[in-house]
């Protein structure tokens, strides 16, 4: 297959960059930049089956010959991102959307569309099943993200109505890893850059909002077994297995050895979600999926990556 993914240089996009390749895939990555970085990416420079195209989605794309497929992953998406870049996060969700779905309509291409957790906003149903509607405060703080990942479903969905583009979503639920920014502003790297230093994990509030924690590997397996199947309605993709933010702050401070404890400050945005947890029977079901990866071993994996980042940057 030949597959382009918008996002590329980001988080998510560098994994599924990663596993494509690995299967044997011709990957064209795309990015502006704006949160992303070609750190993520430096180890693909010259891939024989990579290639990388400096672009903002928001504009007309153009690639050059055939596509199999698009993974639309390019987003703002942590909550300092998109209070700091609201317009360009709608622009991405919208216009974005718009442009990559009008290139896999041209090409013939199958479209996976990164959608989010955010969709359920601070959700009255617990567990989150794909089909509750949602709870989102449009005009908030937290609006320009969960709005704009809303309406790129409806998008997706249009597409695959009117024009028969093969469309796909998924819904991830909080995933986190090595290449993650240390500064994104999300619980997993705040906790573990404070731990790392020896400092008190800051709580928000009373930290007992809940939060469902998934290792980067097993989104991307999720990714790649929802683009090659058949299901045209939205997927969840997340962990189960439900914390405390202070329960989460009590085992980073362990695996790491801090000894600093935690504070507590008032809580930082309006909307926040006081719980999440993602009902994962579908994935089950048509994907055959479920987690492999624990909290605890997750961590495991993550914290050295993070401390090295941290080294290399000259803070430890």
């Amino acid at each position: 297959m030949r597959i382009l993914i918008t996002g590329a240089a980001g988080f998510l996009g560098s994994h599924l960059c990663d596993r494509f390749l690995q299967e044997g895939h011709e990957v064209i990555g795309m990015d502006n930049l704006i949160t992303g970085t070609t750190d993520n990416i430096a180890h693909l420079a010259g891939h024989p089956r990579f290639s990388f195209i400096h672009h903002d989605v928001t504009n007309y794309i153009y690639v050059a010959g055939a596509l199999d497929a698009i993974l639309h992953f390019a987003s703002p998406a942590s909550p300092i991102d998109y209070l700091e870049l609201p317009i360009q996060t709608l622009k991405v969700g919208a216009l974005g959307t718009h442009k990559a779905l009008g290139l896999a309509r041209a090409k013939g291409a199958r479209f996976l569309l990164a959608s989010t957790s955010e969709v359920y906003g601070d959700p009255q149903i617990h567990p989150q099943p794909e089909g509750y509607y949602g709870h989102v405060n449009p005009v908030g703080p937290r609006g320009v993200y969960d709005e704009a990942k809303r309406f790129a479903e409806a998008m997706a969905m249009a597409y695959h109505t009117y024009h028969r583009v093969e469309t796909r979503i998924v819904r991830i639920f909080n995933t986190y890893g090595p290449r993650m920014r240390l500064r994104d502003g999300r619980v997993v790297p705040n906790f573990i850059a404070q731990a790392i230093k020896e400092q008190p994990l800051t709580l928000y509030g009373d930290g007992l909002q809940t939060r469902s924690f998934q290792y980067v590997s097993d989104l991307v397996e999720g990714v790649y077994r929802l683009l090659h199947s058949d299901e045209v309605e939205p997927v969840n993709i997340g962990n189960p297995g439900e914390f405390t933010i202070k329960e989460f702050a009590d085992l980073v401070n362990k695996l790491t050895g801090n000894q600093a404890g935690t504070i507590t400050k008032d809580l930082r945005t309006k909307d926040d979600p006081q719980v999440r947890q993602p009902d994962i029977r579908k994935a089950q079901r048509v994907l055959g999926w479920q987690p492999q990866i624990s909290l605890h071993e997750g961590l495991m994996l993550t914290i050295p990556w993070f401390r090295e980042e941290l080294r290399r940057r000259g803070e430890l």
